[in-house]
Parts: structure tokens; sequence; C-alpha cells
């Protein structure tokens, strides 16, 4: 399928998961507009290289995600919003009575507030285009839970109904809202761990990998970010016109335990 005019804005894309979804929906014609809360010449490099790469528009904006004016100023900025890619998210592990507070007041504010700041503004511009597509990124925690992840698990479930809400309040228009739910996902940050557990295991990469890191992912295999890149792309596709409100798992299995 082609989404050339469509504007995609995907927040907290400068790397991993985020970067893998611009890059698939600037390969299937949108024009992107990256984000993150820094503000490097590598960031704006980034998007000079991907508008080399698949010959639209990309640029990078600069916003940080914790803050709901931020938020709502980086769709401002970006002008027209077809696609709007909600993936920025930052992790925490602790007891509950050890979680930090400011950790969780982040956690919640980046990962859930930030998606309502940013539909907020964005549906507007899709209403007055006559077309849009909401992309939540949640989790596998969005749908299940760990222990020791409770704002990240919490955050991720919250995600999963401002989705099924927006749905709902789009759901007579050419507007569908979705959520991906991604496992374990093959990033750069995923990788740099490796090495690190595979010395406090004393276990081989391939026994990190499969005994520690996807324990349970029954598939024993990490999802790719191009693999949620396609997601993305089928939700902007006509053979999504009428999937709204729902979740996909691309989990390897492990929300079917």
């Amino acid at each position: 399928m082609t989404l050339t005019g469509k504007t995609a804005v995907i927040t907290g894309s400068n790397s991993g998961i985020g970067l893998g979804i611009a890059r698939e929906l600037a390969r299937a014609g949108a024009d992107v507009v990256l984000n993150s809360f820094t503000d490097r010449p590598e960031d704006h490099e980034i998007a000079a290289q991907i508008a080399a790469e698949f010959g639209g528009k990309a640029r990078y904006i600069q916003a940080d995600m914790s803050k709901g004016e931020a938020c709502r100023g980086l769709i401002e900025e970006a002008g027209a919003c077809d696609i709007l890619v909600n993936n920025a998210g930052i992790q925490h592990v602790a007891p509950v009575d050890d979680f930090p507070t400011e950790t969780w007041d982040a956690i919640l504010a980046i990962n859930l507030s930030s998606a309502f700041h940013t539909t907020a503004v964005a549906l507007p511009k899709m209403r007055a285009a006559g077309w849009g597509r909401v992309i939540n990124i949640a989790s596998a925690h969005g749908l299940t839970a760990s222990p020791f992840k409770s704002a990240y698990v919490a955050a991720k479930h919250g995600v999963v109904g401002l989705t099924k809400t927006v749905a709902l309040e789009t759901a007579e228009e050419p507007i569908t809202c979705n959520a991906i739910c991604p496992g374990y996902v093959l990033t750069p940050l995923v990788e740099a761990q490796i090495p690190d557990t595979m010395a406090k295991y004393n276990m081989s990469r391939e026994e990190v990998i499969k005994q520690v890191m996807l324990e349970r992912q029954p598939s024993k295999e990490f999802a790719t970010v191009e693999q949620l890149g396609g997601t993305a792309v089928f939700f902007c596709s006509d053979a999504a016109a009428q999937i709204t409100g729902t979740t996909l798992s691309v989990d390897g299995g492990w929300t079917a335990l």
C-alpha cells in the first residue's frame, strides 16, 4: 500500500521501536516526524537519512513527553498529523513499597499521559483531513502483569483503555485507534543488556536469550522493530479500516499462556 501524502508523527522515535516504525511508515510513502527529548545533531541526521533513503519528507522535533504542554506542542509544530504513533516510554523495576514516587509519576506521564495529550490535539487535525490513524504502542504488560513493574504495567493497561475509548469516540468517522502490544523486542537497548546478563549468570548468549530474557515468550525469539513497523503500516491500510479499539499482540505467544 502507499501512504503518500500522509504525515506520521511518532513519539520517542530516535532509536529502537519508534525508529523502526518510522522507517517502515516512510518506506510505505508517509512523511515522518521523529521525536525525542534530546536535540542533538545526530537526531536531525537520522531524519535526513530517512528522507534520503525513502524519498519523502522527514524531520525531527524535540519535545519532552513528560510534559503535557510539550506533547501538545509537538503535534501543533508538526502541522499535519494523519498518523499518530504514541511510542514514547520509560521503565523502572522495583517492589511497590520501594518504588520511587517521582519515578512512578514520570512513567505515568511519559507512557500514558503523553498519549492523551498528543491524541487530543491530533484528532481535530484528522477530522479536518477526513482520515486518521492513532496507533498506541502498549505492551504485553498492557494485557498481563509481572512483579516489580507496577508503574509500567499500570500505564500500559491505561494505554489499552485509552485506545478503546478513543476508538468509540471516533467509531462513526474515518479514524481508527488501535494498540500494538509487543513482547520482548530486539532493540539496541536490549542488545546492550545481553553481555552483562551473560556474565551475571555465566551463560552463553543463546542461553541468556532463551532462558532469561525470553523466559515468558513461548517462541523464544525476539520480535523485531521491522515487524512492529509492518504492523503499524497494516493498521494504516484499507484492510484495517474496520479494525478499531483493539489490541494486536506481537509477543511470540506470551499472552496466550
